[in-house]
């Protein structure tokens, strides 16, 4: 195993990979694909950012699963490197540190990404400490965790959408939404939960799915009731 003293520095290639996944990381709340670091280094070949995703690791500033979808992970030296700083009140926490230590958020039920299921309207209101998963703080989004929950998904209705059968969902909880948004909607008629894009067509409130063979769910605005707006999605390790 080579020393770190012989660890070349980053080339410029490099450098942009590093800086594109620390910015689409926190934006989306999960790592880009290697298509993604295409189009936005503008390096045309798969194999070269391949090439240079295992130079980072290397030079210890990636993690890399292969058996992980999206599995790759800056490590502490590359967020120091971006500067990516939160500080905690005595203003000596590093970005690395801080962005490493998992928040806890309760995860509170399952919610349908295919046809609504039922689930109970005070969702997140009720919890213990065995209903908490440890969630790493990019995903919240800058929230306070007290204002999040999480829901695992049931169905395959939002798989354009990246999110399938088996994801955790995380949300923020809130009571509006606007057009476009992915949220988690309480349908009060039905007595169900359904996750889906949100649209407001006046007279009434269409759900969308993203799937190409399902046809969206048509509410009225009484009976639809949000519960959370998607932060971030996570994919547990098979």
């Amino acid at each position: 195993m080579a020393s770190r003293s012989k660890i070349k520095p980053l080339s410029e290639k490099q450098r942009a990979i590093l800086t594109f996944m620390g910015d689409y990381m926190e934006e989306n709340g999960f790592p880009p694909t290697i298509r993604d670091i295409c189009i936005a280094t503008g390096i045309k070949s798969t194999s070269v950012v391949n090439y240079n995703l295992n130079k980072l690791v290397a030079a210890e500033m990636l993690e890399r699963s292969s058996r992980k979808s999206r599995g790759l992970r800056l490590t502490d030296k590359a967020l120091t490197l971006l500067g990516r700083q939160l500080t905690r009140p005595n203003g000596r926490e590093t970005a690395a540190a801080a962005l490493r230590m998992p928040m806890r958020v309760p995860m509170i039920g399952m919610i349908g990404a295919s046809e609504p299921i039922p689930m109970p309207d005070d969702v997140g209101a009720h919890y213990d400490e065995s209903d908490l998963i440890d969630v790493m703080p990019m995903l919240l989004r800058n929230f306070d965790p007290s204002e999040v929950f999480a829901l695992r998904v049931k169905g395959n209705s939002m798989i354009d959408a990246m999110i399938r059968e088996g994801d955790i969902v995380v949300f923020h909880k809130q009571g509006t939404a606007r057009d476009g948004e992915m949220v988690a909607v309480w349908l009060a008629e039905r007595g169900e939960t359904t996750l889906k894009y949100f649209y407001n067509e006046g007279e009434r409130i269409r759900l969308q799915p993203a799937h190409p063979t399902m046809q969206p769910i048509y509410v009225s605005p009484a009976q639809c009731h949000i519960q959370g707006r998607v932060l971030s999605v996570i994919r547990p390790s098979v």
